[in-house]
């Protein structure tokens, strides 16, 4: 599956779109895989080790941040 390497050219909207739609197939995939399915099993790791190298290769100002300073903001407005 990774043995062909091709240069693609998208826009950081389409690599969201992309990782997005990846983590919902991952998900679908997950719980195929725990209902017994053992092609679901091999596909969420091929998946998985996609979404670790997008994770990887994506540049480093799209990052997705962290949300704990969102939830410690909130925390604080609650408590």
């Amino acid at each position: 599956m990774f043995d062909n390497k091709q240069k693609l050219e998208i826009s950081q909207d389409e690599l969201a779109l992309i990782e997005a739609a990846l983590h919902t197939q991952s998900k679908i995939l997950s719980v195929q895989a725990s209902a017994g399915g053992s092609k679901a099993l091999g596909r969420l790791n091929d998946v998985k080790r996609v979404l670790s190298a997008i994770a990887q290769q994506r540049a480093p100002e799209t990052r997705a941040k962290p949300a704990w300073g969102g939830l410690f903001r909130m925390a604080r407005l609650l408590g």
